[in-house]
């Protein structure tokens, strides 16, 4: 299947749509057992999704799925999340351990339009997300008690989370029924000798290996 025919304007009204539907309080289980990490690799037009499933207490990996599909909308700057979202919703549909939690390697909230990949993962499967990304798109790095938060057009879009020493820092914003705090709080609590979070870091490390297999065959 080709690229389907996309509208720019369709896809900003349903961003728009998608944003207001946000939760940002915390809505996870009391104790949270499995931690997701998703993310997915490219080439030509196939999307290589992979999803991470890790014990929360320990970090250990209890579960990987991928899934491959052809790409169906183009890249388009700030609409990326139409682009990667069905690879990513068939891959964890296919997992047999259902997440408590998904970190997405993308943007959440920290986003122009305030709904990155993270957002709509969020809403469409009505489960608790949170953006994890390596750059920052918008806003400005402030301080305030302690913590250095990403400010946007007077709004505090994300937090800046140095999970390394001397390390450049990852961007954390909120995807669905999560808040911005605990969103923080649960990628530091993720990082195990790397900057980027450990259910990331297996998830690319799986989405690359089957790109990977996909070129040399």
């Amino acid at each position: 299947m080709g690229v389907v025919e996309f509208s720019i304007d369709k896809a900003r009204k349903a961003q728009t749509r998608i944003a207001r539907k946000v939760i940002s309080e915390d809505r996870l289980p009391r104790e949270v057992e499995f931690v997701a990490g998703v993310d997915v690799a490219y080439f030509e037009d196939w999307a290589f999704g992979a999803a991470a499933i890790l014990d929360y207490k320990n970090l250990k990996v209890a579960e990987t799925q991928t899934t491959i599909q052809k790409t169906k909308f183009p890249y388009v700057p700030t609409l990326f999340a139409f682009r990667e979202l069905p690879v990513v919703v068939a891959c964890i549909k296919e997992l047999k351990i259902q997440p408590d939690v998904i970190l997405v390697h993308g943007h959440g909230r920290a986003h122009p339009f305030r709904c990155g990949l993270a957002c709509h993962l969020g809403v469409t499967l009505s489960k608790p997300t949170i953006g994890v990304a390596s750059t920052k798109l918008i806003g400005d790095p402030k301080r305030s008690n302690g913590e250095v938060f990403l400010v946007h057009e007077g709004d505090i879009i994300g937090a800046v989370v140095h999970t390394l020493e001397r390390a450049k820092p990852v961007y954390v914003s909120i995807g669905h029924m999560v808040s911005l705090k605990t969103a923080a709080n649960i990628v530091k609590s993720c990082v195990l000798g790397n900057r980027i979070p450990e259910p990331i870091r297996v998830a690319h490390g799986v989405a690359s290996k089957e790109r990977k297999a996909k070129i040399t065959h």
